[in-house]
């Protein structure tokens, strides 16, 4: 019998997220040192202000998470995979190995800093991953404005108070039985999104998985 399709085992993926995932371990120290070099106030800055200064910081989804979401593509072989939040790229190398190992499908992710979607790019290149991926930058809101296609699974995890206002501008693009799935359910901002789609009247039944900082999935009625 031949071994089935694996990529995230492939050396160029594994060494890639193996790397990215070391330099994310130091995100406290960077954290830390970026605060102290800039102590001006995060929390007025627009949300392109933030995604400049926080360029350094990994931000990723963890190593279970990132497992999981490879699974889940797996199973439910969505045709277009939208990612909010691409940063360096650990996320969306686990969705487009899921892709990947389907057989059909593509990711499309977003990314607002510069250096971070430069970045991504070139590792997905260098993994052989770019060609079952779009990275689109700049604002979410303006670039996933003109998707015009069918989402089959999301995952959201960039700017915790931009979730919600992505979600609702996609929502018209998510049938019934996709996979909605959010990072860090654990960070106040996430708060309006989990109000919303843990209220089925809004039309989602969700499930808290409890990796890391948590998933949120939740399936669209």
């Amino acid at each position: 019998m031949p071994t089935p399709p694996y990529t995230l085992a492939e050396p160029g993926v594994s060494a890639a997220l193996t790397r990215m995932f070391e330099a994310a371990a130091r995100d406290d120290e960077t954290v830390a040192r970026l605060r102290n070099d800039r102590p001006q106030d995060w929390g007025s800055r627009t949300a392109q202000e933030l995604a400049d200064a926080a360029q350094e910081i990994y931000m990723p989804v963890s190593a279970d998470g990132g497992k999981l979401l490879y699974n889940l593509v797996r199973a439910t072989r969505p045709a277009n995979v939208v990612e909010f939040g691409t940063s360096y790229g650990i996320s969306t190398l686990h969705l487009a190995a899921a892709v990947r190992d389907n057989g059909t499908g593509r990711v499309v992710t977003t990314e607002m800093s510069r250096t971070k979607a430069a970045s991504a790019r070139e590792t997905f290149a260098a993994t052989g991953l770019d060609d079952v991926i779009t990275v689109l930058e700049g604002d979410a809101l303006q670039t996933l404005a003109g998707l015009g296609q069918p989402v089959g699974f999301l995952f959201l995890d960039g700017w915790k108070d931009l979730c919600l206002p992505v979600l609702r501008l996609l929502e018209p693009y998510i049938a019934p039985g996709t996979l909605v799935v959010a990072d860090d359910v654990d960070l106040p901002d996430l708060g309006p999104y989990l109000d919303h789609v843990r209220d089925t009247a809004n039309g989602y039944h969700s499930v808290t998985f409890p990796v890391e900082d948590g998933l949120e999935i939740s399936c669209r009625l």
